[in-house]
């Protein structure tokens, strides 16, 4: 598969804003964004004006890079979100979220998403009682999601686990660190998807030409 295998540190630095791909290193001074605030490259630090169009696509690839999408795949995704009832920016936000990988993201098991993917693919997650190794996994209200038992002792989970203070565990979720278990309460809220802060709509914009 197509996936992007470069410096995730120089995906942040492109689109000029954190991502919170590295893990714990973005929060810390060592972060690129912090260090070298412009675009990689030769030409990174040159003004560049950028058109409307620009601004739409810079959007929709800083989304994209942050869920770790294919094209193919987040199109996918902005239809589905098109036809639900509601507004269709919110609705593709809360679809992402929804995701298995952004849940365990979310309930501290996981300091990235891209660690969050490889530890699903890995079988260390189980989804009410039953083993789920698919990261795109859309969980529902009320699912429950564990650490495996024999997976518990792993340092990378524990090592998360023990940071997720500093990062918050979102309303919508509600962990037991104890029992390395997490519920599902209510579907993502929009209000709360402050970090990264996207600006839907301009996807919405730029898939309506």
């Amino acid at each position: 598969m197509a996936r992007y295998t470069g410096s995730v540190c120089r995906q942040c630095r492109r689109e000029n804003m954190k991502l919170f791909l590295k893990g714990d290193r973005c929060h810390t001074d060592k972060c690129a964004v912090e260090r070298r605030n412009y675009a990689p490259g030769q030409h990174g630090q040159g003004r560049i004006k950028v058109s409307d169009y620009g601004l739409q696509l810079r959007e929709k690839q800083r989304v994209k890079r942050t869920y770790g999408l294919l094209e193919k795949q987040f199109r996918s995704y902005f239809k589905r979100a098109d036809r639900m009832k509601g507004v269709t920016g919110e609705n593709l936000m809360v679809l992402l979220e929804r995701r298995l990988d952004s849940m365990i993201y979310r309930l501290g098991f996981a300091t990235s998403r891209n660690e969050a993917r490889q530890l699903v693919r890995h079988c260390h997650f189980l989804v009410n009682g039953r083993k789920v190794n698919i990261p795109s996994y859309q969980v529902r209200v009320g699912d429950v999601i564990e650490v495996r038992e024999k997976s518990r002792e792993i340092a990378r989970i524990n090592e998360a686990l023990d940071g997720v203070m500093r990062r918050g565990v979102p309303s919508w979720v509600e962990l037991e660190r104890d029992a390395f278990k997490g519920t599902v309460k209510t579907l993502p809220v929009r209000a709360e998807m402050t970090t990264p802060a996207f600006q839907e709509q301009l996807i919405v914009e730029l898939y309506s030409k």
